[in-house]
């Protein structure tokens, strides 16, 4: 998209070991759970800042890859399987066994939370979220690992714009399996009002996977821009990607009675980029106006472009700035030249709003759907 939200991969986690916690009546289950805590592991070092491998070693663990986030990828899908695994094994006795639910919660899995808006409370760090559950533990690695593929996704975007696009629709099919599949049976274990990571909503991943969908949209409407696609397939192209935000936001409203803070800074994202997406497919459609001699109405779109944009307060971001400022500019430009021959030339009647052409979106992309590993160990306990 014009701008980017990057702060969902910045989670963070505390130690878990498997083995601990259940108890195995036979060694090829006791390796089972401390290959789970080892993958784990990597993964926690990794995200923490707190792994000591040099990039060379990193790299050669890898199979050679070299992109950081790569790698972070495939230990995700060393973990995952093992993961969905033991869930799978666990829920077979948890609901006849207590103290195999007291295991789980013996498990303590705490995570940070970068799309809350809830202040930490601790002085010697970030503000850790605990769920003691299984499923909330699948909820986060999950969500770490959509974050992870829009990342990759910025990545390879400069020098492969379809595979930039495939990541993000895979990231939307993971949002949305955590939305449908994880989450729904987490909600049992959350207290009726009590305060959630919005990670752990069911809301807030329907938001993250249409907001991936936004993504693939503007990278299509990117490489449309590249290929010379005419004005109106472009205007129709950037105005799906607010169709998308439209949802997003729509969304976010449902929200608030789960008893869950959204950061301020992921709501003016989603309300700047769809400002900006709506100014990129106005400022099409004004050019088209413009090269039929239809200068009034091209004035009266960019015009209307001009109030929207300027109702939308600048970010803070120092990322976001020169986009916002490079689109605005691009605005200014074209509607001063609008109106000067307008004025000078053509002297045609600016249209009032409500007589405006009304916006129209083409939506081209759809997630692609997450398969679970299905990875099939038998897991034996002593309970």
């Amino acid at each position: 998209m014009l701008l980017h939200f990057q702060d969902s991969a910045k989670v963070k986690t505390r130690n878990v070991a498997f083995e601990t916690a259940y108890y195995a009546r036979d060694s090829i289950t006791l390796s089972q759970l401390r290959d789970l805590s080892s993958k784990r592991r990597a993964i926690e070092e990794s995200i923490n800042g707190s792994s000591h491998l040099t990039a060379a070693i990193a790299r050669e663990m890898a199979g050679g890859i070299t992109s950081p986030i790569a790698q972070d990828l495939l230990k995700l899908e060393g973990y995952l399987p093992l993961l969905e695994n033991l869930i799978e094994c666990v829920q077979r006795e948890i609901d006849n066994k207590p103290q195999v639910r007291q295991w789980t919660i013996d498990l303590r899995f705490r995570w940070t939370s970068p799309l809350s808006g809830s202040t930490g409370t601790s002085l010697t760090g970030p503000k850790y979220f605990r769920i003691d559950d299984l499923r909330y533990e699948l909820c986060m690695v999950l969500n770490l690992y959509s974050a992870l593929l829009r990342e990759r996704a910025l990545e390879v975007l400069p020098l492969d714009q379809v595979k930039a696009a495939q990541l993000f629709r895979q990231a939307a099919g993971v949002y949305q399996h955590t939305a449908e599949n994880v989450l729904p049976q987490l909600q049992s274990s959350l207290a009726v009002g009590a305060e959630r990571p919005p990670e752990a909503s069911v809301s807030v991943a329907r938001i993250m996977s249409i907001v991936c969908l936004a993504e693939a949209q503007a990278v299509t409407a990117r490489r449309a821009e590249e290929k010379g696609t005419t004005g109106s397939l472009l205007a129709k192209l950037h105005f799906g990607v607010v169709q998308f935000l439209d949802e997003a936001l729509e969304l976010l409203q449902e929200v608030e009675p789960e008893s869950v803070h959204v950061s301020e800074k992921f709501r003016r994202f989603l309300n700047i980029c769809k400002v900006l997406h709506e100014s990129r497919s106005q400022r099409y459609i004004a050019a088209e106006f413009r090269t039929e001699e239809k200068l009034g109405m091209a004035v009266g779109v960019l015009r209307h472009s001009m109030n929207r944009v300027q109702s939308v307060r600048s970010p803070n971001d120092d990322a976001w700035k020169p986009v916002y400022k490079q689109e605005v500019d691009a605005l200014v430009q074209l509607l001063r030249k609008c109106e000067s021959e307008n004025e000078f030339i053509w002297r045609l009647r600016v249209p009032r709003v409500d007589e405006l052409p009304i916006l129209e979106g083409r939506r081209l992309v759809a997630a692609l759907p997450y398969q679970p590993f299905g990875l099939d160990r038998d897991f034996v306990f002593v309970t």
